[in-house]
């Protein structure tokens, strides 16, 4: 059992950044691939980044390439996701999720793949 607790949201203007954090509880987190995901009002949830539990391999979404970064701590339990030159389709809440995995190298993409997911933190960008 993971519990997730995401924090760091808030309102920016175009052009800044924004640290979100996932807060890990449960013994499996280190051998948990992890995700963040995005939901805006009236669209569908989708895929931001990933990244494996060995920290190995990080995914993310073409639209957030080059300006987003995921990163882990697997001492402290914490997942981070670093966004920089935020644009105003950015703004949404944010989830963070969380999959058991043998495989050091997997970091999925998708809804489907994940087992646990925290509450979410809103993430508004003003143009």
């Amino acid at each position: 059992q993971v519990q997730l607790v995401e924090s760091g949201g808030g309102s920016v203007q175009a052009g800044g950044s924004l640290r979100l954090s996932c807060a890990a509880s449960g013994r499996t987190f280190s051998r948990s691939a992890m995700g963040w995901f995005r939901q805006a009002p009236g669209k569908e949830r989708e895929f931001v980044a990933a990244i494996s539990w060995s920290g190995g391999r990080k995914t993310y979404a073409d639209s957030v390439k080059g300006r987003f970064t995921i990163s882990r701590d697997n001492a402290k339990n914490m997942v981070y996701l670093q966004m920089n030159s935020l644009k105003p389709e950015d703004t949404a809440v944010y989830y963070c999720a969380a999959r058991f995995s043998y495989d050091s190298s997997w970091s999925p993409s998708g809804n489907r793949e994940y087992d646990y997911w925290g509450q979410g933190t809103q993430v508004t960008v003003s143009s």
